[in-house]
């Protein structure tokens, strides 16, 4: 027997119909799994050399202060374990979308929290499903949790890139140029006078124009140290000149008075900016330090979102946002900080934990707005140790892969074993 159906119920039921379809997609792009990887094998490492401390918030007490550095040890080699995590998501139809490494931290979160709420959505829904991904937890909006937005929104920008046969880069609007300038991120290397002469001389043969430096001293280390972070900018102008720029860490080592001091003999020697130098909770020491001195003040690798960003520039409190796209939200959200940075008319140079999704979101912008990206040197050596096409910067510039969403693919013959990980719940 025919049911009938009158015409109200024909759109009731049509209008349902859509709306479940936009929600969940096409059977065969509808998430079938959410996978951390883990992939092991080993490498060739330099050991023997110890590498220079960087100056920490707990360095005001004695018992947490290191040592005075000095250079010991003779380079040597030996074969160490090496592991790493990759997400994976995979539709109904078998595309997947691959991203990593991710964090330990990043990967719980997945896990535990993200993978079975992803199940049975359109994977190509990325606003959809950050949206949905920051509404389902009342811890959203902080730390490890968007920690795992991250990784997800990132896994499914490279399986939208795959879905499309086209760079991320791309699907963004990019690219802005054929090459990204980076910067070489000096953590580890001495900032002993000779030693830092000489590898700031070699990075700037090796074609980094920007380098950033690890400032070594802080309130702890009363007036010698103060005086040594000062003399560390006098070397670096000396050695790279005009044509080159410089700029510093200190990682949430300072206070303000410490800051505006060191600020006020440094700012002679024009760094290109000086990064963290407060917990990001201090809004109003960062307000203080940008009035008080011409150095460029920066920070953001510690924000959790484009809410964060807009508080810290409407205050006017940084003129360059750091935001890390492994820990803000992933591509969708720092696509959104870099909108709102660019009517502030601030710089957005994203922290360099990574460089897949920050490349890419770079590449799509403005160089105005985006005119750089991080390279770690001594991270990135093996950071990417699993994967065929490691991105590695030319003459201080990273050229951009015209692989599908970022191209990442993994060198099997270098992974001795691999296993999807699950964490217990406790």
């Amino acid at each position: 027997m025919r049911r009938r159906i009158n015409r109200r119920g024909f759109l009731a039921a049509v209008s349902g119909t859509a709306a479940l379809h936009a929600q969940t997609g096409p059977a065969d792009l509808r998430i079938a799994a959410v996978e951390v990887w883990r992939l092991a094998g080993r490498r060739e490492a330099e050991t023997g050399v110890n590498r220079q401390h960087q100056v920490q918030p707990l360095h005001i007490y004695d018992e947490h202060r290191p040592k005075e550095y000095r250079e010991t040890g003779v380079a040597g080699r030996q074969s160490v374990e090496v592991t790493a995590l990759y997400l994976k998501i995979r539709t109904e139809g078998g595309l997947e979308g691959l991203y990593g490494p991710i964090d330990r931290e990043a990967a719980v979160v997945v896990d535990l929290q993200l993978s079975s709420f992803l199940k049975g959505k359109n994977a190509l829904a990325v606003e959809t499903l950050w949206d949905q991904m920051h509404r389902s937890n009342r811890h959203s909006r902080a730390s490890h949790f968007m920690m795992g937005i991250s990784a997800v929104d990132n896994a499914l920008w490279d399986l939208r890139g795959r879905y499309f046969q086209a760079p991320v880069y791309r699907l963004l609007g990019g690219p802005t140029r054929n090459r990204v300038e980076a910067y070489g991120s000096c953590l580890g290397f001495s900032v002993e006078v000779d030693a830092a002469r000489r590898k700031a001389a070699e990075l700037l043969r090796e074609g980094f124009r920007n380098q950033k430096w690890f400032l070594a001293y802080g309130p702890g280390d009363g007036a010698a140290g103060l005086a040594k972070n000062v003399r560390l900018a006098a070397v670096l102008r000396e050695t790279m000149g005009e044509e080159a720029d410089f700029m510093f860490d200190a990682f949430q080592g300072w206070n303000l008075d410490y800051a505006i001091a060191w600020a006020k003999q440094a700012e002679r020697y024009r760094p290109r900016w000086i990064e963290e130098a407060f917990h990001m909770d201090k809004l109003d020491s960062f307000v203080q330090l940008r009035r008080a001195t011409s150095i460029p003040v920066a920070t953001g690798e510690h924000m959790y979102g484009r809410w964060e960003a807009n508080d810290f520039l409407k205050a006017g409190a940084i003129s360059v946002v750091q935001a890390d796209p492994e820990w803000c939200g992933g591509v969708s959200e720092l696509v959104k900080i870099c909108a709102i940075a660019s009517a502030y008319d601030a710089q957005v140079i994203p922290h360099g934990h990574s460089l897949h999704a920050a490349l890419h979101v770079v590449a799509g912008q403005s160089p105005m707005t985006c005119p750089l990206v991080e390279f770690l040197i001594t991270k990135m050596k093996s950071y990417y140790y699993f994967e065929k096409h490691p991105l590695t910067p030319v003459d201080g510039r990273i050229v951009l892969p015209e692989r599908p969403g970022f191209g990442i693919e993994i060198d099997s013959s270098k992974v001795l074993s691999q296993s999807v990980v699950h964490w217990a719940v406790r």
